[in-house]
């Protein structure tokens, strides 16, 4: 119960920050006729961009980047060793193979000032439009806190597969 509550001005700071971040409109692009991209991506108008905002947490980050009609949102996991990084990368590529089931979520997480950021999700108008706003940001800090306990979990099994094996292992040597 101490990591939840030591966890829940991080959680209000991001829950805070997307809330003014998604005051989002339809903003057709300035330079092609037609086109409504998400600026975020585009960057073909840079007085339609925010300041990029970093929300971090001893090792983990989330990076908040706003435009007129658009939000991409990079989330990077706290990684204590080598096992926790092959895992999180392990996740990170069976969610990213299934990125059109996740309505929001980018293929390609974003390189940002020279943190590599593990899953990145993209929020354009339409899905303001779409769903309701707190619903959004509840679901999206839902989503992170889901992945965290996913791979806790992933990590605590691996452990308890390794000592079962390392069992087996040494129950063929003589004593």
């Amino acid at each position: 119960m101490a990591g939840v509550a030591a966890q829940q001005p991080y959680i209000q700071c991001i829950k805070r920050t997307l809330n003014a971040a998604l005051c989002l409109m339809n903003f057709p692009s300035q330079i092609v006729e037609r086109h409504n991209k998400p600026e975020v991506e585009a960057k073909s108008s840079p007085e339609l961009l925010l300041n990029p905002v970093v929300i971090a947490r001893d090792d983990e980050q989330v990076l908040i980047e706003s435009s007129v009609n658009s939000v991409r949102l990079s989330i990077k996991i706290r990684k204590l060793d080598a096992l926790d990084t092959q895992i999180t990368k392990s996740f990170m590529e069976f969610l990213e193979r299934r990125a059109e089931h996740y309505y929001i979520m980018r293929r390609k997480p974003v390189f940002h000032d020279g943190v590599q950021y593990d899953l990145s999700l993209l929020i354009t108008n339409e899905h303001t439009d779409a769903m309701a706003k707190d619903q959004l940001i509840d679901w999206v800090v839902a989503f992170m806190q889901d992945i965290s306990k996913e791979l806790s979990d992933i990590k605590i099994h691996v452990g308890v597969r390794a000592r079962e094996v390392a069992k087996d292992f040494f129950m063929n040597f003589p004593k």
